[in-house]
């Protein structure tokens, strides 16, 4: 089965409160998972735990006069800014001080993530958040990384962070998620372990963009952002612990969500208000195929759209891809077909087009 059906599937699940058991159940006897079991005990190891807390990033950022741009942080200790030294180096600290700058007013930024937290937490995070804004601006959610090392059914992890963004979207708030990271490029992690944390974390993170895009939201791939980083210079871009991100690290993701968030409130950047360019690979198709695209290829935001009018294919939600990374085009003026590897490749899923290549036969 694809990526895009198990997406799909997994989504629709959720949906309808359905369950499909622990993450990769299917994949590895009893025997295996005692092999795994051992395996995330000696990573646990290696990794260590040598950090007390995060930073405290809460506050109001940018001097600016005016009503501040009330921004949220939702989700785990990626969001929370686990491995940061300083508050400014967060994620969410990075985007207030650069939202502040664009908007010219000031942000104020709270931020109810948690260290530790899976998604079933993201129905408390946001009643909290909810009852002291009851109108947010904007809201960040990064999650999956525990759902996917506590074997959490992913049905229900996207269950809990699409019922979080159907919330938030009630209350007037934009919601940009960003998916689950690649666990297969923490090299602490021994194999075969690393390779399945691969596959159940790009599964979820699919499956996480279908539900969010479903439900009013847009996602970005975090996938594996810092993975060749990872490799060239992990002293650098991750922190003590060699699991969570360091300030660069954090940096990077910030970055990457950065786009998204200013389109999302209609401020203009370098890479907001524009047009898929299937140059760089970019299009629209179905939400589930636009999310194995996504998975593959870090800081690329699937959102919802429209084809003549409609919303709905056939495989559900429309949605455009585009890769917020500003990337060399290629050299030659052929279009270049979007990137296929494993089961997706040459499925009957669909495919991703450019925005003026849909026909409305196809609606």
């Amino acid at each position: 089965m694809g990526r895009a059906r198990r997406a799909r599937k997994i989504a629709a699940r959720a949906a309808y409160g359905g369950g499909i058991g622990a993450v990769g159940a299917g994949l590895v006897g009893v025997t295996g998972w005692a092999v795994l079991k051992g395996e995330a005990a000696m990573a646990r190891r290696i990794v260590g735990h040598p950090f007390d807390g995060a930073p405290d990033d809460q506050g109001t950022y940018g001097s600016a006069p005016g009503v501040p741009l009330d921004l949220l942080v939702l989700g785990d200790s990626t969001a929370k800014g686990l491995g940061a030294d300083l508050p400014h180096q967060t994620v969410g600290a990075i985007n207030a001080t650069a939202l502040a700058a664009i908007a010219g007013r000031p942000v104020r930024l709270t931020n109810f993530a948690v260290v530790g937290a899976v998604s079933t937490d993201l129905d408390r995070q946001v009643e909290q958040a909810l009852a002291l804004l009851p109108h947010p601006d904007v809201c960040i959610i990064m999650v999956g990384a525990n759902d996917v090392t506590q074997r959490m059914a992913r049905s229900t992890s996207v269950r809990y962070l699409s019922s979080t963004v159907v919330a938030l979207r009630e209350a007037g708030c934009q919601v940009v998620v960003g998916t689950c990271p690649d666990l297969g490029v923490i090299e602490p992690v021994p194999q075969p372990l690393r390779l399945l944390a691969q596959r159940w974390s790009r599964d979820l993170a699919a499956a996480q963009t279908v539900g969010v895009v479903e439900h009013g939201g847009r996602t970005v791939s975090l996938g594996d952002l810092l993975g060749h980083e990872f490799r060239s210079t992990p002293q650098v871009m991750f922190s003590k612990d060699r699991f969570h991100p360091s300030a660069a690290g954090y940096a990077r993701a910030a970055s990457a969500l950065l786009p998204s968030v200013l389109d999302s409130l209609g401020f203009a950047s370098a890479d907001t208000d524009r047009t898929p360019d299937v140059r760089r690979g970019e299009g629209i198709s179905p939400v589930s195929v636009a999310a194995t695209y996504a998975v593959r290829d870090p800081g690329t935001e699937v959102a919802g759209t429209e084809v003549s009018g409609d919303t709905r294919s056939r495989q559900g939600r429309w949605a455009v891809l585009l890769r917020r990374h500003r990337t060399p085009l290629p050299d030659t003026q052929d279009e270049p077909r979007a990137p296929a590897d494993g089961p997706d490749a040459g499925s009957a899923d669909g495919d991703l087009r450019d925005e003026s290549s849909v026909d409305t036969a196809d609606v």
